[in-house]
């Protein structure tokens, strides 16, 4: 009986949604914007303004506090405001940084072959980190891109 319960316990666990997982996450954390609209409020609640509004599904922000169901975020300017926990998703992804292309090769070097060179502004998929490189997937594009070119990869 004990261990039917325990077993009940544990399933129930393995079926929380990642966000109440997400929210025993140590800050700052990286995040992305999961939803097609997202508001940016003054404060931690509905009952503030609205300062901006996103419209860009994918794109990395930091989470740099919680309070209750609602997210401190920065994005790469270094605005900050609020968003509800629930438009966010810990799924990792970059935002190329800087005023010229940033190319995107085959593996983690300046030697390898270029595959494509992304603007500023673009945003991807981040697979993976490693010697100052990271691998980004852009809309089925994959390669690597150095990380010094890249805001949310790294620690945030």
């Amino acid at each position: 009986m004990i261990r039917t319960a325990i077993l009940a316990a544990l399933a129930a666990i393995a079926f929380l949604p990642a966000s109440v997982s997400a929210q025993e996450v140590e800050v700052p954390y990286w995040a992305s914007i999961s939803a097609e609209e997202a508001n940016m409020r003054v404060g931690a609640g509905e009952q503030f303004p609205i300062e901006w509004v996103y419209e860009r599904p994918g794109l990395p922000v930091k989470v740099v506090r919680r309070h209750q169901g609602w997210r401190l975020v920065q994005e790469p300017d270094g605005t900050q405001g609020w968003m509800f926990s629930g438009l966010l998703s810990d799924a990792r992804t970059a935002i190329v940084t800087g005023e010229e292309l940033a190319p995107m090769r085959e593996s983690g070097s300046d030697q390898a072959a270029l595959r494509w060179n992304l603007q500023p502004g673009v945003t991807g998929a981040l697979i993976q980190c490693a010697a100052n490189w990271c691998e980004l997937n852009v809309d089925g594009h994959r390669g690597w891109v150095e990380q010094d070119r890249l805001w949310g990869a790294g620690e945030p």
